[in-house]
């Protein structure tokens, strides 16, 4: 029977390779249900504050976010009740959401919403000129609308509404929300809100599209007093339905800070 020696006098212990067996052997902790609820809210544009509590305001974007998404459209609008020219019109309103970019790049600011809000400008410039028809230039805003809706609404047939995942996940409760039905049914709640703000949005616009140029000032206004305020406040509202009971699992605190090696 052969006996395994130990390391000798002038040798040195075989050191542990480095993973997961070497991080639980030194106790370093893995990431906590906070930490994966923070990764999951920051991608899907969701912040909290230093009370632990949704930041409607930074989750649209913060103001120059929501000046982002009210700028161009409002540039296009001036633009073309001014002058009546299209192309200079589209033209003009690309330019403004161009200059929101290049403001990013001088921020060192990641440019995702900025680079989406261009892509966007620039299909709707490019379906107004293909059509001639300013009044084209919010189209697009329907069949996003249309497609969102329907999202939401097959999320609920499916039992994992949005607002679950977005909030969930906000509130540190994880997928621990779809087991108690009450939790459930708030959330199915709480996303009707978004599809009702989302179905407003089409009942009121649509009609003004089809209206052509004469409406093109009233859709205009519409398009901005319907974006991100009324997205704001639908987002609050739903924050506020789902808000646990009492008898319910509180929504938990933002993770206190490290002390610091002085402390």
């Amino acid at each position: 029977m052969t006996v395994a020696k130990g390391p000798g006098p002038h040798e040195k212990p075989a050191q542990e390779e480095p993973g997961l067996a070497g991080d639980f052997a030194q106790g370093t902790p893995g990431p906590s249900i906070a930490d994966i609820a923070a990764g999951y809210a920051e991608k899907a544009g969701l912040q909290r504050n230093s009370h632990g509590h949704v930041d409607i305001l930074k989750s649209a974007g913060g103001f120059q976010g929501i000046a982002e998404s009210i700028v161009p459209g409002l540039v296009f609008l001036i633009a073309f009740m001014i002058t009546k020219d299209l192309a200079a019109s589209l033209l003009a309103s690309l330019a403004a959401a161009a200059v929101f970019t290049v403001v990013r790049l001088v921020q060192r600011r990641p440019l995702t919403q900025a680079l989406a809000g261009t892509a966007g400008v620039a299909v709707s410039a490019w379906l107004a000129n293909t059509t001639g028809k300013a009044e084209d230039f919010y189209v697009l805003g329907f069949y996003t609308n249309s497609a969102y809706i329907a999202g939401m609404l097959l999320s609920i047939l499916l039992k994992w509404p949005i607002a679950g995942l977005l909030f969930g996940f906000v509130r540190n409760e994880g997928f621990e929300w779809r087991k108690d039905p009450e939790r459930l049914r708030a959330y199915a709640i709480g996303t009707w809100v978004v599809i009702v703000v989302l179905a407003l949005r089409l009942v009121v616009q649509v009609p003004l599209y089809f209206m052509g140029e004469p409406g093109l000032a009233a859709l205009a206004t519409m398009r901005l007093i319907m974006g991100a305020p009324l997205y704001i406040l639908g987002l609050w509202i739903a924050w506020l339905l789902t808000r646990p009971a009492p008898g319910q699992k509180p929504e938990t605190d933002p993770q206190p800070s490290k002390p610091s090696s002085s402390d």
